[in-house]
């Protein structure tokens, strides 16, 4: 392989290969031991675009880890999730101690015309980056191992017309408790997450209180998780999950904070004051400012006279 380059893996069969793995049993889905798991490079990085996606349960992982914007020592599982068509990037490392878990793999072919095929996108961890994972009690790791167990012991059996569902519905119970228990870590990790929550209000309160707004705009979700170094999905679950808002909430509401300060403290008409807050046409603020407030920018206005 060459240094620095992409790899394409468009098969389970291509993964187990440069895993140093023997041919998956299953050509669409295949739970590998991480323990198991060694490299076939001389790289000390690697890159690759999988065509699958990856549920993987490790452990015994050396050092430690990012989490956001902070750092934590941890014993538990850590439990991270690869889309179809994302890129990796792998540093490839001797650990002291042989890391443990499994790697679930599941090609898109195998949930081809199923409610699953649909729904898997509708699962925001699967757009998390790396340092954004699910971070497993004892007993969280034991009931994802659990179900982990249950899909290979599923198509070890003679495959048969009932197969692919009970494999799917597993798959689904899989992602429905990964969602249960990324709801748990925000909740638990209150220290990080207000942080989080407190840098978003700092950074929508320069932006709004600069020439930004004139200049750039309304600013997007996508830009605000891009200045907090997480991905647009997770910060909007995180804000979900604490403030019941959206980070697009979020960032309207401080538009309706800065509209009406304008509006109740200067003579400046609502084009102007629309213009200000990067408007193009006055029409659009004021079907926002009603949509958020019940009142027109004029009715706001005459409330204060």
């Amino acid at each position: 392989m060459k240094n620095k380059s992409i790899h394409t893996f468009n098969t389970i069969s291509e993964f187990h290969k440069i895993s140093g793995l023997p041919k998956p049993e299953h050509p669409l889905v295949s739970l590998v031991d991480y323990g198991l798991v060694e490299y076939q490079t001389e790289e000390k990085e690697i890159s690759w675009a999988q065509n699958f996606y990856t549920i993987g349960l490790k452990r015994n992982i050396q050092g430690k880890f990012h989490y956001g914007q902070q750092q934590y020592d941890f014993d538990e599982g850590l439990l991270s999730f690869v889309s179809s068509g994302q890129l990796v990037h792998l540093t490839v490392e001797k650990p002291k101690v042989k890391p443990t878990g499994f790697l679930l793999l599941i090609h898109p072919d195998f949930i081809w015309k199923t409610t699953l095929a649909k729904n898997i996108k509708q699962y925001d961890f699967f757009g998390y980056a790396v340092n954004e994972a699910l971070f497993l009690s004892e007993k969280e790791e034991t009931v994802i191992t659990d179900i982990f167990l249950n899909i290979q012991r599923e198509y070890h059996s003679n495959i048969d017309k009932f197969s692919q569902n009970i494999i799917i519905a597993q798959i689904e119970l899989l992602l429905n408790y990964c969602e249960r228990f990324y709801q748990r870590q925000f909740i638990t990790r209150k220290k990080s997450s207000h942080q989080i929550l407190e840098r978003v209000e700092n950074v929508l309160n320069e932006y709004f209180y600069n020439d930004d707004l004139i200049n750039k705009g309304l600013p997007t979700a996508r830009y605000i998780a891009g200045l907090l170094n997480v991905s647009p999905n997770y910060l909007g679950s995180l804000l979900k999950t604490l403030t019941g808002q959206t980070t697009q909430q979020h960032i309207h509401s401080k538009l309706i904070q800065k509209a009406k300060e304008r509006l109740s403290t200067t003579g400046l008409s609502v084009s102007e004051i629309a213009y200000e807050l990067g408007f193009e046409h006055p029409q659009s603020f004021s079907k926002l400012f009603k949509t958020k407030t019940n009142l027109s920018p004029l009715e706001f206005r005459q409330s204060f006279n």
